[in-house]
């Protein structure tokens, strides 16, 4: 497995997107950042709090005079564009990206640019790809952390490094006991009403009533939610 890539932030615009941008990649697992020429100078305060903890990777950003020595030592340069830019270039996806960075020997970057016009020609020159995603026609508008974090996710998913969230803990279905006074409660509603009737039907309606009730397999505290509106509905009206 290939080092994981480096986030080259050309030019950058915002710290509060520095920031961000930051949150995104530590998210999945990226931690080297590399600023060229930020137009508020580095270190930026705006950037502290809009990262959001994510700190390891703006201690350790390093800036650069231009967009060429960013990446003088990396092999493989991917530019983050939606444009060509008059550059004759392949063009790939994140997930291909993803899959060129894993396979070939060497360190990689990827290219972004700064918030209101992307990367500049000569920016894109640099890249052996340009990286892109099918995007809406009418609105093609990625703000920097948007496709900083499209990107560090498809990488992520070819790391053993990072978990899936575990779902919330559920509770177990309720005891049968629960489940028969549910049961015995709506049977009790329902009987004045004179659902059960015909009498020739009473069996079978029970038992498809008793049916639709078992399946769910609902918790103790839904059994309850339940009983807690039947006795809601068997209540006088207030005035």
């Amino acid at each position: 497995m290939s080092e994981a890539p480096i986030v080259v932030l050309v030019r950058p615009q915002l710290g509060e997107n520095i920031g961000k941008a930051a949150r995104a990649m530590l998210n999945f697992g990226l931690t080297e950042m590399r600023l060229v020429e930020p137009r508020d100078g580095w270190p930026n305060p705006s950037a502290g709090p809009a990262a959001s903890g994510a700190d390891i990777v703006l201690d350790h950003a390093k800036v650069y005079a231009s967009t060429a020595d960013a990446v003088a030592d990396c092999e493989h340069i991917f530019a983050t564009t939606v444009r060509k830019r008059g550059v004759t270039k392949d063009v790939v996806n994140p997930q291909q990206a993803a899959d060129l960075m894993a396979k070939r020997k060497g360190r990689s970057a990827i290219l972004f640019g700064r918030e209101a016009s992307g990367l500049e020609t000569a920016d894109v020159a640099l890249a052996r790809e340009i990286l892109t995603v099918p995007i809406n026609p009418d609105f093609g508008s990625l703000n920097l952390a948007q496709a900083v974090i499209l990107c560090a996710y498809e990488w992520s998913k070819r790391t053993d490094g990072l978990v899936q969230p575990t779902l919330e803990e559920t509770l177990p279905p309720a005891p049968q006991e629960e489940l028969e006074g549910l049961i015995t409660h709506f049977e009790t509603m329902l009987e004045p009403k004179g659902y059960f009737l015909p009498e020739s039907r009473a069996e079978a309606t029970r038992l498809t009533l008793r049916n639709i009730l078992t399946r769910p397999g609902w918790n103790h505290l839904e059994v309850r939610t339940l009983r807690g509106v039947l006795t809601a509905l068997a209540r006088k009206p207030r005035d």
